[in-house]
């Protein structure tokens, strides 16, 4: 059992919201503790046993890979659908789900730990500490892979990747991605099991998968244009059944953010977390654990009822942005046990929500409750569930903001109001049915009241 030093823990709050995650924070293998890379490879051998997800996920990527084995003409394969027949093309989606779909596995073994990404662009020895006793080195005797690294290429190289970021198409984007050096250069420098329909039968895909993955995240944080002309995927449609339980139907274009799936990538030393809503849909508590600087903030929700934890090795920050509310479990944790130094402000807080000069005292708080210092709240919503528009009565009047934000904690509307206690929000009938957030805030930004509302 580790042992590790709690600097921070305590009871804050917001409201429950709906959202389908887990947690991570995926780095550069190099930036792995020896922990995590203890307890990955515990993992994968222990996925081995039972009903051996490695090769489920390999024999249903050989069944499907460039050809379509079933009955039905136009039913998807998984790999060069592109150009030419852009309607079947699934590749950076199915990809992003299976790795999803191996991380839940090895997070079920230990929640601390994810998956890793490879840069094949720059790390490219033979003989490099990917390849070592402690990583992947072994499960190639040991699961009769056959590698044969650098015996054929060519390997992409940090140009390549930049070609691909300045590519405006999405569907240009994920044509050049998938058949050059940036995809394909990795499975056939490193040999055996890669170059073939079986690649998932190796670990290394999954590091590898996971950078391709990096990449289609760093596009779309650019351009915000990734779309699917189909809407269901092989395997993730609803009827695909492994070890007795049916894996779920799964649109495409409903993961173009990696966010919707939890998952953050780290890189030089910092992970991001922001624009993200904790609920705790495959974990009873999301652990976000990364060796170096933690930050969060930019609408990181924690809502009440959940339970979330933060722990680096080294540094926390909670910046502008970052949300938790009354009822939530969250907890801010360095973990001295994977060889941190001694510092003075491991986990610093720059006023986050709701109010920083009691962030380390419990909170409880119930919708409708006066706020510290007896700010305005919410006296009612109305209608809720609605339809077109929502009239929001406050318990006093006053300026403030009203912001809208929807189930990724993204806003989409934003009104001023001036020394009134009743705001209007007009227009609303465009958006998807669903949940979304109210917050109430005045001219400085400090939070008055939120309020979740539900849209027919």
């Amino acid at each position: 059992m580790k042992r590790k030093y709690y600097i921070l823990s305590f009871t804050l709050a917001i409201l429950l919201a709906q959202y389908s995650n887990a947690q991570s924070i995926r780095k550069n293998f190099l930036e792995m503790t020896d922990y995590e890379k203890t307890e990955l490879v515990n993992a994968f051998y222990l996925l081995r046993n039972g009903p051996d997800l490695f090769n489920d996920l390999a024999t249903f990527h050989g069944d499907f890979f460039n050809f379509d084995n079933t009955a039905t003409p136009d039913a998807l394969d998984l790999h060069f659908n592109l150009p030419g027949e852009p309607e079947r093309e699934i590749f950076l989606g199915w990809h992003r789900r299976q790795m999803f779909e191996m991380e839940q596995a090895v997070q079920n073994i230990n929640p601390e730990i994810s998956l890793v990404y490879w840069d094949s662009s720059v790390d490219q020895s033979t003989t490099g500490p990917l390849w070592d006793a402690d990583l992947l080195g072994p499960f190639n005797a040991d699961w009769s892979l056959n590698r044969n690294l650098g015996g054929n290429g060519p390997m992409p190289v940090p140009a390549d990747i930049a070609d691909l970021m300045a590519e405006t198409d999405f569907f240009l984007f994920s044509n050049e991605l998938e058949r050059d050096a940036v995809h394909r250069g990795a499975h056939v420098w490193t040999g055996g099991a890669m170059p073939t329909p079986l690649s998932p039968r190796d670990p290394v895909f999954y590091f590898h998968h996971s950078h391709v993955d990096k990449i289609w995240h760093d596009w779309e944080e650019i351009h915000q244009s990734s779309a699917f002309l189909a809407t269901s995927m092989l395997r993730y449609d609803g009827t695909y059944v492994y070890d007795g339980q049916t894996l779920p139907l799964v649109d495409p274009n409903d993961i173009t953010d990696t966010r919707v799936l939890g998952v953050f990538y780290a890189e030089n030393g910092l992970a991001q977390l922001d624009n993200y809503i904790v609920s705790n849909t495959y974990n009873a508590e999301e652990v976000f654990y990364y060796q170096f600087n933690i930050e969060a903030g930019n609408n990181f929700l924690a809502p009440a009822g959940t339970s979330s934890r933060f722990e680096s090795v080294n540094e926390i920050n909670l910046t502008p942005g970052f949300e938790a509310a009354p009822g939530a479990s969250f907890e801010a944790i360095i973990d001295t046990q994977n060889g941190a130094a001694s510092k003075s402000q491991q986990i610093r807080v720059s006023k986050p929500y709701p109010f920083s000069e009691d962030l380390f005292k419990p909170v409880v708080w119930n919708e409708g409750d006066d706020m510290i210092n007896d700010k305005p709240v919410i006296i009612t919503a109305h209608p809720n569930p609605f339809t077109e528009k929502i009239t929001i009565n406050l318990s006093t009047r006053t300026d403030c903001v009203i912001e809208v934000f929807n189930m990724m904690g993204m806003k989409i509307r934003e009104e001023a109001f001036q020394n009134t206690d009743n705001l209007v929000i007009k227009n609303l009938y465009g958006l998807s049915a669903g949940f979304y957030v109210i917050r109430v805030t005045d001219g400085k930004g400090d939070l008055l009241v939120v309020k979740r509302v539900i849209k027919l």
